[in-house]
């Protein structure tokens, strides 16, 4: 199968984004699927313009964006974005949308139609702590989430697409006192794991990954 996966820039006071490091190390050599990396910008709209290229560019079957979430402890797939974009801090291009949609004519949600529970079962099975997450924010990763599924449910419903925040790596953390982190190579290879996931599974299992509120 071929797979596209997307990292991000650095962003706010960041020097580094965990997403992208992770995304770039992941080892070709080892999977059977043909997989493309790539690098988007944290810009509300031109993320998506430069996804949209990808996958036009490179036709795949499963697209799996990744992004930071700072303060996180585990991987987290993300199970739905919504139609919304509300900044806390301007993106790279000093853009700060408060309350604004995403796509007026979208949907107000779309969920991801990875296998995301079976990829955490496989994720967590190899010693990496993941969760599934109700909630990817309301800031470029959201916006890139829900503009992928958009981009499937309009365009190309035969592709599996969805998104995975990462935490801070140690070097990060170490500027955010208290706040988590995850070993860089524990990132790639939790990665590398959700990939094969992706491709193999073809429906989902059922366990629970549900919280209580």
């Amino acid at each position: 199968m071929k797979v596209l996966i997307t990292g991000f820039e650095p962003f706010g006071n960041d020097e580094v984004n965990p997403s992208y490091e992770a995304v770039k190390k992941i080892n070709l050599s080892q999977s059977k699927h043909s997989i493309n990396q790539a690098c988007l910008p944290v810009v509300f709209h031109q993320a998506l313009k430069v996804l949209y290229d990808l996958i036009e560019k490179h036709q795949p079957d499963v697209v799996i964006c990744v992004g930071q979430a700072g303060g996180r402890t585990h991987l987290t797939i993300e199970r739905v974005g919504i139609n919304v974009d509300d900044a806390r801090i301007p993106d790279n291009a000093g853009n700060l949308p408060v309350d604004q949609v995403i796509v007026p004519s979208g949907s107000d949600a779309y969920f991801s139609n990875l296998p995301i529970k079976a990829m955490a079962f496989e994720m967590n099975k190899i010693g990496i702590p993941t969760t599934i997450s109700n909630t990817a924010g309301t800031y470029v990763c959201n916006h890139v989430l829900y503009g992928l599924m958009y981009y499937i449910h309009e365009k190309s419903p035969n592709i599996k697409g969805g998104f995975i925040h990462v935490p801070y790596i140690p070097s990060q953390a170490t500027a955010y006192p208290n706040s988590a982190s995850m070993d860089l190579d524990n990132i790639v290879r939790g990665l590398e794991f959700a990939i094969e996931a992706a491709c193999e599974y073809q429906e989902d299992i059922k366990i629970s990954h549900g919280t209580t509120c």
